[in-house]
């Protein structure tokens, strides 16, 4: 799995789960414990309010979420081939 889409998982995850622990993560996606941190580090500086306290986990600060995004399927389609394209030319 791609890191834009794991990230992607642990947001949703985030936002349906109360807690989440870096051990599970780590399971769940077959990645190490440092690259867990590393990503919420990210979705922090992204400007989500995650909680994270050591031995029990991570949420999002009580109250928050994230509003539907809704796209149509044109620019659905759109946000694909950017997709494609930006894994194609990494350079």
């Amino acid at each position: 799995m791609k890191r834009l889409e794991r990230l992607t998982v642990i947001l949703i995850k985030l936002q349906s789960k109360r807690i989440l622990k870096a051990a599970d993560l780590a399971r769940d996606f077959g990645i190490s414990l440092r690259t867990v941190y590393r990503d919420m580090k990210t979705l922090e500086s992204a400007g989500l309010p995650i909680y994270a306290e050591a031995g029990i986990g991570y949420r999002l600060v009580d109250g928050y979420s994230l509003p539907p995004m809704s796209v149509t399927e044109k620019e659905a389609k759109a946000l694909l081939t950017a997709e494609k394209n930006v894994s194609q030319n990494t350079d």
